[in-house]
């Protein structure tokens, strides 16, 4: 699986969905929680994973072989993952489908659908189907970096762009994310697991600073993207995306409105207007209202606890 795909015409990244046979039902990062999210977890080499992952984590560390044209869109749950994953496959396949297309796949599929979900296949044991994407291929995962050993070796791997969130928000949106399967779920109980570093794939100040440290020792490899930085600048950070890939905008692209375009299709109101995301999508870039659900007294213990874990790493949310 390490080779580049020679045997197909077509240069990727191609639809997910559109390659895989109709036969396949774990294709991505699910549209909706599943009893699984809040079910038994277990602590596997450090982190906290649903029981029905650990198999997946030990495929991956065993199996997985990157291409060096590979790309990886790494992220806790409810940090701007679905997002980043449509600007990332609006960028990097915007030559096969400019972003102004009426035939777009993202204005026809949820933008999960589009990228294989490595723990999905994985667990599944059906990760012989990333030989048939073309290259350049890619990928979503929520898994720490510890459990991709093959994506950044000294020498080798392939890129990984990971988003971060800051914490407080994010526990307030993977809350409203578990509630449409377990309505009753209280806002504290979600909110202790993740001050004590067990909510799936957590603890985050851990999952955080695989990549953050990553990205430091291997910027060209790993980049480290804040969803606050992004909402602040999406066209910069598309840019900034864009060169770490080795796809840069053209002078000709700036000029004709590509940056503005790929901006607008993955915008809120574009993604939320489509037929493939009525069912089951909450755009990352929609605000609960943290106040409504975190006293004062959580909101010190979170910051508290972010700061005494991410101590002396250069990495801090204000």
């Amino acid at each position: 699986m390490a080779t580049e795909a020679g045997s197909s015409a077509r240069v990727g990244p191609v639809p997910f969905k559109d390659v895989e046979d109709d036969s396949d039902t774990v294709t991505a990062v699910p549209e909706r929680p599943s009893e699984e999210h809040v079910g038994l977890l277990r602590c596997y080499q450090g982190f906290w994973l649903r029981e029905g992952l650990v198999p997946a984590a030990a495929a991956l560390q065993r199996r997985f072989e990157p291409r060096p044209s590979d790309v990886i869109v790494a992220s806790l749950p409810k940090c701007g993952t679905t997002w980043l994953v449509a600007l990332a496959f609006a960028t990097l396949a915007r030559h096969a489908h400019p972003p102004a297309a009426a035939d777009h796949p993202l204005r026809r599929l949820n933008p999960h659908q589009c990228l294989p979900f490595l723990e999905g296949l994985f667990a599944g044991g059906r990760e012989g189907k990333l030989d048939a994407l073309p290259s350049p291929r890619l990928m979503n995962t929520h898994m720490p970096l510890a459990m991709i050993p093959g994506a950044v070796p000294a020498g080798g791997g392939c890129k990984v762009v990971y988003i971060c969130r800051e914490p407080k928000d994010m526990v307030v949106s993977l809350w409203h994310y578990l509630r449409r399967v377990h309505p009753d779920l209280e806002f504290s109980e979600v909110f202790d697991m993740a001050c004590d570093g067990t909510t799936p794939w957590g603890p985050f100040w851990d999952h955080f600073l695989g990549y953050w440290r990553a990205s430091a020792a291997r910027p060209e490899s790993v980049l480290f993207l804040r969803y606050e930085e992004l909402l602040r600048d999406p066209a910069g950070n598309l840019r900034r995306l864009a060169r770490f890939v080795g796809l840069p905008f053209s002078a000709a692209e700036e000029e004709g409105g590509v940056v503005g375009g790929i901006v607008e299709l993955c915008s809120l109101d574009s993604l939320r207007g489509m037929e493939a995301n009525k069912a089951g999508y909450v755009d990352p870039r929609v605000k609960f209202p943290r106040e409504s659900h975190m006293t004062p007294e959580m909101a010190r213990r979170m910051d508290g606890v972010a700061a005494d874990k991410l101590r002396a790493t250069g990495l801090a949310f204000p």
